[in-house]
This record gives structure tokens, sequence and C-alpha cells, in this order.
């Protein structure tokens, strides 16, 4: 027998027992790391895990399935991959699965319903733990029969709507309502509201938070409050679509508010290259505060809204579909305004 032979047979013959030889712990507890790590101590899973890695063991997640155990691995569906919003989120949800001994596969539909679909039915033929997504179809009908054939779901970014599925949200209408309210403060009354994209339900409630607090002020929305939608997600499309649509209007707005940070950035971009200063001349106000809204030139006012906490919280609910007794319940956010130097009082 050569080495190499004597090397395979090693490997071939790694399986719990003897990790559990080598840790110096019990199968159970060899089980306990790989299937529920939160109820093992950090130092014996991190010796259990030396054990795996000293004879070669190698979990068979296809046999483990079969057996009945759960998959270890979670799919997540996200709108745009690309948006800083979302790799926080993503990043949120991973830290909480990896706590459980879970994987994470992100997909992106970049906001196309068919993608969209694709992406659920290859998920739900590997046999995912469950699927955390946001979604771009208007209905939920396809995730509730999803849930309904095993696979657990949590939307995010979108409240329950009466379904049997766990939600997390943040209060997108409460969020538009800072951003408006903020710019009614500082004398502003000719606003226009830019949303690139398809529709979704997160920006219609937040354009409905913007038209309460004009409302709320006294004014009527449908008099002082443009809507203007970009197809397109691109900076460049909005920097000539967005402000061809905010510079055509009479009387010129005195202040944009943008469905997301991306979309403000775009708003920059147009509005700086026709010589139109910010805010001396028009105040912008973004939504998300992802990083860079902070080194925009002039920094982004913006509503901010806890990714990171977002994400983690709908892996938790995900993983508690699993404990006896779950019900499926809703969290919902709260955003916040962080004032910065995009928005000034009008010069009247």
């Amino acid at each position: 027998m050569t080495s190499g032979d004597s090397v395979d047979s090693t490997v071939r013959r790694a399986n719990i027992r003897l990790v559990a030889q080598v840790a110096g712990v019990s199968m159970s507890t060899v089980s306990n790391v790989l299937n529920k790590p939160q109820l093992v101590a950090h130092s014996t899973r991190h010796r259990v895990r030396d054990a795996m890695d000293q004879v070669g063991y190698v979990r068979n997640g296809a046999a483990r399935q079969l057996r009945g155990a759960p998959s270890s691995v979670v799919g997540c569906v996200l709108l745009d991959t690309s948006n800083a919003y979302f790799a926080t989120v993503a990043r949120g949800i991973e830290d909480c699965l990896a706590d459980d001994g879970c994987m994470l596969v992100q997909c992106s539909t970049d906001m196309q319903e068919r993608r969209e679909e694709r992406y659920l039915r290859l998920l739900e033929e590997q046999g995912v733990r469950g699927v955390i997504i946001s979604p771009v179809a208007p209905g939920l009908p396809e995730l509730v029969r999803l849930g309904e054939r095993g696979i657990p779901v949590v939307l995010l970014d979108h409240p329950r709507d009466g379904t049997d599925l766990c939600a997390v949200t943040v209060d997108n209408v409460a969020g538009g309502a800072l951003a408006a309210r903020h710019l009614l403060a500082a004398g502003q009354r000719n606003i226009a509201f830019v949303r690139s994209g398809p529709p979704l339900r997160t920006i219609s409630d937040r354009l409905a938070g913007v038209r309460d607090a004009f409302y709320d002020h006294g004014l009527d929305p449908d008099a002082h409050v443009a809507e203007i939608a970009v197809r397109s997600t691109a900076t460049s499309a909005i920097a000539e679509e967005a402000i061809a649509g905010i510079l055509g209007r009479s009387p010129r707005p005195d202040a944009v508010i943008c469905c997301n940070d991306a979309a403000a950035l775009g708003v920059y971009r147009g509005l700086r290259e026709r010589g139109i200063a910010i805010p001396d001349d028009i105040s912008v106000v973004g939504y998300d505060d992802v990083e860079f809204a902070a080194e925009l030139s002039p920094a982004l006012t913006t509503v901010r809204q806890p990714a990171y906490e977002v994400g983690y919280a709908a892996a938790r609910l995900l993983l508690s579909e699993e404990q006896t007794g779950h019900r499926h319940e809703q969290v919902t956010f709260l955003p916040e305004l962080v004032e910065r130097d995009s928005t000034a009082p009008r010069l009247r």
C-alpha cells in the first residue's frame, strides 16, 4: 500500500466517532457542533473543528438531508447586490447564519420578476433551509406557496400583508415623512420625488409618507410634490432623465427627495453638470445612509435605515421557523433623519 493509499483510507474512515475520539468529547457533542452549534461552548466548538481538520472529516450534506436533517444552506434573494444598502443587509444575514453553522447563497434579481422566479425555483430544487427575499413582484402568492411546500420564507423590506410569512421591514412611510418634514421646516414648498427602477412597495410607501407630511402641513401634495420616475437605476440615466424632469417643472422644485442614496448620487451628478449648486439652488435628500453618503460633497442629508440589524433580524426569524411553537411575526424598525450639508433653508 502506498502512502497515498493510506491517506485515502484515513479520509474514508473519518466519521463522527473518530472526530469525537480525537477531540475528547462525546459523539452527541460533535453532532451538536454540526447541527446546533449554539448549544456548545465556544472552546469546545473550536476543539471539535480542529479535530475535524486533523482527521479530514467532511460532512456529507446530501446524505444528511436524506436522513431528514435540515440543510445548512440558506438562500437570499435581493433586489440589487451592487447596492451598498443590500450589501450591508446581506452581511447582517450572513453573520447571524454563521453563528448557527449555516451558509448564505446570495442572488440578485436586478429587480426583474422573471429572474426572481428562476432563482426561487433553483433554490427550492436545491432543498435550501429557507429563503430570505426582498420581493420584486407586487403580490406574494408564489412566496406563500413556497412556504406551504416546506421552504420557510422571510420577507425583507416588505410587510407580511396578512400572509403566513415572517417579515422584517423599516417603516418607509415614516421615513418619507421625515424627509419631507425636514424640507418643509426649512421653507421648501415645491419638492420633486425621484424614484428609479420598477415600482416597488418600499418606494411607494416612502412617497406616501412625503404626501402625508404635506397634508399635515396644510398643503395639497398634488400641487406641491412632483413624482419623477426613471426606469433605470444607472447613475447616468438618473443624471439625465431625473434632472430633465426636475428642471422641466414650473415652478422649479426647491428640493429633491431621492428614493435611495444611489439615486441621489445621480441627481448630484446631473445638477453639477448643469451648474446648479447644492444646497444653495436646490436641496437634496437621500435615503438609506450608505457609507458614501457622508463622503459626497456636500455631505448628503439622508434617512438612515439600520441595514445590518434588518439583515440579522431576518436571519434570526428564519432560523426560528424550526422551533416548536413558532409564530409568524413582523419586525419593524424605525428610520431616522441624518441632517448634513445638502439641505439648507430656502432663501426668500
